[in-house]
């Protein structure tokens, strides 16, 4: 099962929040996210919410290349 501190990865408001409240939030609430990127995320890929980023393409890409690189 798949953990997470919350207080590590989201501004301090939203740390207690229910996890369906959290990944329907703007990307702004990842902690080092701001709104102007957020603004930028919407833009380039249509990504308004915590979830749509999970969701993203170019993301999971990313991430199964890491990996694979982890895994030689």
């Amino acid at each position: 099962m798949a953990s997470i501190d919350l207080d590590k990865v989201l501004d301090k408001t939203w740390a207690d929040k229910p996890l369906a409240e959290i990944l329907a939030a703007p990307v702004a609430v990842l902690k080092g996210v701001s709104d102007r990127d957020g603004e930028l995320l919407e833009e380039a890929f249509g990504v308004t919410t915590v979830a749509e980023l999970a969701e993203l393409k170019y993301v999971r890409w990313a991430q199964a290349l890491a990996a694979l690189d982890a895994a030689k």
